[in-house]
């Protein structure tokens, strides 16, 4: 079976829970956390997260949506976006 790779970015003021939520939000819609990269930059709080997407029973844009609601929710900006989007905006 094919994997649904998909890249989520998450920035905002550090604060206590942010991983946390995020990966219980996922864990409760079958979105799995295959990698992940987390730093605080000057207060900022930076993360990168590689998923699959494959049990996920929405699609894409409605995931998006509700990320996007979380993030609102937690005061950090969440967005996502299928790997093979993310790989060609990032070739040289």
């Amino acid at each position: 079976m094919e994997t649904s790779s998909a890249i989520i970015s998450v920035v905002g003021t550090d604060k206590v829970g942010i991983i946390s939520k995020i990966s219980s939000f996922l864990s409760e819609r079958d979105v799995n956390i295959v990698d992940i990269s987390q730093t605080i930059l000057d207060g900022n709080f930076v993360m990168m997260m590689m998923v699959d997407t494959t049990k996920h029973s929405k699609n894409l844009d409605a995931l998006k949506t509700e990320l996007k609601q979380l993030g609102e929710s937690i005061n950090v900006s969440i967005d996502i976006m299928h790997e093979k989007v993310f790989n060609a905006m990032h070739r040289i």
